[in-house]
């Protein structure tokens, strides 16, 4: 059996835990087994280094140091988690992969090509079915961040949140354009609206890719559980 791997991209505060918690529950409950994971993170070996790189230890490496980090993560996440979920049929759901690798280390200077190395190496063959493309103003997303670090006390901005806005504009761009680049696997969907809208269109881009798994009427039932 093989799976199906939907990844999440975006940038800070574009809301992309918060539809993939809904989409996990939508897709659940038509019977569906349903990974939820992250990077960098998602197995143990890349939470270690998840600490390191958001905690901004490593920055002194410079981008081409952290992309390796982000690298070494990948690759142990696919190994680990990503690759046996697929092969058991299950459905991945990803917080971020390799395109906000592309993005961030991209923003600060990394050569493409030495980029593109790196992912071929951590990958290891396995790319998304589905590229959700949350995409939200800057200035939206980091007011967003702002709020939640003061509400569940987490002590302010990580490493990459905590940087200047026109950064954060650049990445939002690069994020766009690598959607009109690779367009057959990419859904951009507008996260300045209301969670519900935004869960309504993240679920027809779903039900788009995966014609043949989710069926219309199905979304109809499960409407009113995955609005409250």
């Amino acid at each position: 059996m093989s799976g199906h791997f939907i990844t999440f991209e975006g940038g800070e505060g574009a809301g992309k835990s918060t539809q993939i918690s809904r989409l996990k529950t939508w897709l659940e409950a038509q019977g569906k087994t349903v990974i939820v994971t992250r990077e960098p993170g998602g197995s143990p070996g890349a939470e270690k280094i998840r600490a390191l790189l958001l905690s901004g230890e490593a920055r002194d490496l410079g981008p081409r140091g952290e992309a390796m980090l982000f690298a070494a993560a990948r690759a142990d996440h696919v190994d680990t988690t990503i690759k046996p979920a697929l092969d058991r049929g299950d459905w991945v759901l990803c917080d971020r992969y390799a395109d906000s690798t592309r993005v961030y280390q991209g923003e600060a200077g990394v050569d493409t090509g030495y980029l593109k190395l790196l992912e071929t190496a951590a990958v290891a063959g396995i790319y998304p079915d589905l590229t959700v493309l949350i995409d939200v103003p800057a200035e939206i997303g980091l007011g967003r961040v702002a709020v939640r670090s003061k509400s569940d006390q987490s002590g302010g901005p990580d490493r990459f949140e905590g940087e200047a806005l026109k950064v954060h504009q650049r990445r939002r761009k690069l994020f766009l354009d690598l959607a009109r680049e690779e367009s057959h696997r990419f859904a951009v969907i507008d996260g300045a609206r209301e969670l519900d809208e935004v869960q309504d269109s993240v679920r027809k881009a779903v039900l788009k890719s995966f014609p043949e798994d989710l069926k219309p009427a199905d979304q109809k039932q499960s409407q009113p559980e995955a609005a409250n």
